[in-house]
């Protein structure tokens, strides 16, 4: 159990005898769950849609936003029902009778917190709810399913009349991905210093990305960092200026066409595969540097700069 994801008190119902009139196995839970559990690749594509979904809300481009918290609150109920959507049609799910989703013949719900805790409407008791769980800032995200009850629900209610899942309920959550991986949010995930310099007052769409790329190093930069970055209708033409801009640091700009991807798997940096990019410096390697991963760009060898090396400029194609 990962205690970054997890409050306590659902380790402390874990080990508590509490009564519940809930008996027995729930045969039309478990259908959903062993469909979800047969779908490919489920892990990665749960977090591809909460990643879109989450994007898609920001509107980085048009906004600069790339932090949940900066959303209007009605933005934050949206976030739920978009990502509703985007589930419905990743796993081609019809709608349900009365909830969300209709698998394998029955009706679930769909629930979405960026929080700590899911609020339930008094609509979904009874019915099976498939319960999501982002955290941007840790790039995790967790799935399950519950059948709502009120032994799981704590008495208090919300404005809306919603009721929170009590420390029973969470703890009576079938997971469906317990602990899964949500594609970094790159942005969100550099120090403030790096972000403020990115996003200096006053500068151009040109500058911000440039700034980007000499600072995100040897990990992957996707599409729609650029464009929350450049904010512009040409945003991805911004990135091949970078690398015209930064060749004179060293700095390479790699993607998926032409050589790049040879020439990141030879100096040991993620592929970039189409929309996503990797920047890395580099020198001119010489035969004192053996061991080292290097690449051949234009009939001369390249490695990855380190403290201490000395300054090269980049090749001037690649």
């Amino acid at each position: 159990m990962n205690d970054s994801l997890f409050s306590r008190d659902i380790v402390a119902a874990q080990n508590t005898s509490a009564p519940s009139t809930l008996v027995g196995p729930d045969s039309n839970l478990l259908e959903v769950y062993s469909w979800l559990k047969m779908q490919p690749n489920l892990d990665s594509r749960f977090g591809e849609v909460l990643r879109q979904s989450i994007d898609e809300v920001l509107d980085g481009q048009r906004t600069g936003r790339f932090n949940i918290q900066n959303l209007e609150k009605t933005e934050k109920t949206y976030l739920g029902t978009k990502v509703e959507i985007i589930a419905r049609t990743e796993f081609n799910l019809s709608r349900g009778e009365k909830m969300d989703f209709s698998v394998c013949g029955h009706d679930v719900d769909s629930k979405f917190t960026s929080g700590t805790n899911w609020t339930i409407p008094s609509e979904a008791d009874g019915h099976i709810c498939l319960l999501i769980k982002a955290d941007d800032h840790k790039s995790r995200y967790q799935v399950g399913l519950l059948r709502i009850a009120n032994e799981y629900l704590n008495i208090g209610k919300n404005r809306d009349g919603k009721r929170s899942l009590s420390a029973a309920g969470r703890a009576a959550i079938k997971w469906v991905v317990p602990d899964g991986e949500l594609p970094e949010n790159t942005l969100l995930s550099l120090p403030e210093a790096d972000v403020k310099a990115i996003f200096a007052e006053g500068t151009s769409g040109q500058h911000r990305t440039n700034e980007l790329f000499s600072r995100v190093q040897e990990k992957l930069v996707n599409r729609n960092t650029v464009l929350t970055v450049a904010r512009q209708d040409d945003s991805l033409k911004r990135v091949r200026d970078a690398r015209n801009a930064l060749r004179k640091d060293g700095i390479l700009i790699l993607g998926h066409q032409n050589q790049h991807p040879h020439i990141a798997r030879d100096l040991g940096l993620p592929v970039p595969g189409k929309g996503s990019w990797v920047a890395v410096r580099v020198t001119e390697a010489d035969d004192s540097w053996s061991g080292r991963k290097s690449t051949n760009i234009v009939g001369r060898d390249y490695t990855i700069w380190r403290e201490g090396d000395r300054p090269s400029s980049a090749p001037d194609s690649y």
